[in-house]
């Protein structure tokens, strides 16, 4: 993989003095991508079928802004269903009153189960429903191994990603402004319309912690999945996207593999 990428490199006329060396990494999955080329960059069992965990809830961002993107200021319905979600989990009760954009803020910062499933029921109806849009959105990004049954993530059996297709995705993603904009935020404020706002901060330390250009993207776990991140950035004219997934090392090896995929630019 290190000579791949090493000949890569020379090929493209990328690789300069200042080149960092090719990172590694105990996840088990990873890639790192050029986001406006989606030239892969390094790759780890790129194309192994994973447990996304979390990460899900980007492409269930991209659906809902599709089915929903001009209606975002409608009243979203709470259910019981949606309600009784485990965590991570926003707090949102039945009867809540707030627009269907606050619930898909809640989704992203706060990495909220509840708010993935009131995001699915009211773009769709239905999980199942919204999960057969989240699948075309999905095969509309490029992704080719990908399987999702749910909006939230949580451990499914049939329910699958590979690192390869959450890079395509994100970069499909980071095209979009709206899509932008509701995944770097380190706090959100749920302004309810029957009760007190809340304030939200995101789960994701790389946004937190302030890596230079950092606009996004997802954290993920469960026991499953072990501890995932799709992490974005951007320098000068340059987005680089990684995909780490079951990484126990996750919030170095992210700025690592990032510093590395931008040396090869000279950034």
């Amino acid at each position: 993989m290190i000579a791949f990428i090493f000949f890569w490199a020379m090929s493209s006329g990328v690789l300069g003095a200042t080149t960092k060396p090719v990172p590694t990494t105990i996840g088990e999955a990873a890639v790192l991508i050029n986001g406006d080329t989606k030239e892969i960059l390094y790759a780890k069992n790129p194309d192994k079928w994973m447990h996304p965990a979390s990460t899900t809830k980007m492409v269930t961002l991209l659906t809902a802004l599709e089915l929903k993107g001009t209606r975002l200021d409608e009243l979203a319905t709470v259910s019981p269903y949606a309600v009784s979600m485990e965590e991570s989990n926003v707090g949102l009760c039945v009867g809540d009153q707030l627009p269907l954009e606050a619930v898909i803020e809640g989704m992203m910062v706060a990495s909220g189960n509840d708010a993935a499933v009131v995001v699915a029921e009211n773009a769709s109806g239905s999980v199942p429903a919204f999960a057969k849009e989240m699948n075309r959105v999905a095969k509309q990004a490029g992704a080719k191994h990908s399987n999702f049954l749910n909006p939230h993530g949580l451990t499914q059996q049939g329910h699958y990603s590979t690192a390869r297709d959450l890079a395509l995705i994100a970069a499909y993603g980071m095209k979009h402004q709206m899509f932008r904009d509701k995944v770097n935020n380190d706090y959100y404020t749920v302004k309810y319309q029957n009760r007190d706002p809340v304030t939200l901060r995101t789960t994701n330390l790389f946004i937190r912690n302030k890596y230079p250009g950092a606009n996004g993207l997802k954290t993920g776990y469960t026991e499953a999945a072990g501890d995932c991140l799709i992490a974005s950035a951007t320098r000068g004219s340059h987005t680089m996207i990684v995909v780490l997934l079951n990484d126990d090392n996750r919030w170095t090896d992210a700025p690592a593999m990032l510093d590395y995929g931008f040396s090869l630019y000279g950034l």
